[in-house]
């Protein structure tokens, strides 16, 4: 019985990432997402307590996807600086392949949603700053890096642009591909 209610539970949340999908962004309601899987709304709320609870499914398979991407990315790769490519890449690739992760991942989806899921957010982005931070100081110590460079300021750097290049993917009715001009785009962020 477990496993029947969580295929139900993936299948809540894969029916409400495709919805999320949709280029113009409107408020997702459990009423719509019920009629979408041909369920009652009580039938939503057997799986999950609230919509934000869904939000947090969906935020938990971003942060474990991305997450287990760039742990494989890390240790794969030993030149620090190619660590950073490959993850930022990832990144940009995350968006291109699931438009409703994006929307969830800039906010939009969470408007009006509770304040924890955008915080929720916010520590991923952290984490995902940290994890290039490391990966930079790594490319210092390789020579990779000018000696002079913060690996602080170019990891905040990075991420402001992911978001960047998420939020014209999202905003544009994901017509802006984010790994548009990326090569050339890295060569500029790094200087070479």
């Amino acid at each position: 019985m477990a496993t029947r209610s969580g295929e139900r539970k993936n299948q809540i949340l894969q029916v409400l990432a495709e919805m999320l999908q949709a280029p113009k962004s409107e408020k997702i309601t459990t009423a719509a997402l019920a009629a979408k899987l041909d369920v009652s709304e009580a039938a939503l709320y057997r799986h999950f307590a609230s919509k934000a609870q869904m939000f947090e499914g969906l935020i938990e398979f971003i942060e474990q996807t991305v997450f287990g991407l760039i742990n494989k990315i890390s240790a794969e790769e030993s030149d620090g600086l190619k660590q950073v490519e490959g993850i930022v890449a990832m990144l940009l690739g995350f968006a291109q392949k699931n438009r409703g992760m994006t929307r969830v991942l800039i906010g939009d989806a969470l408007v009006n949603e509770n304040e924890r899921l955008q915080q929720r957010i916010n520590q991923f982005l952290d984490r995902v700053e940290t994890t290039l931070k490391q990966s930079l100081r790594i490319a210092a110590t390789q020579g990779k890096l000018a000696s002079e460079a913060d690996a602080g300021a170019l990891s905040n750097l990075l991420v402001c642009y992911v978001i960047g290049r998420w939020q014209q993917f999202g905003k544009s009715g994901f017509t802006r591909d984010p790994m548009a001009q990326w090569p050339q785009q890295w060569a500029l962020l790094v200087g070479k």
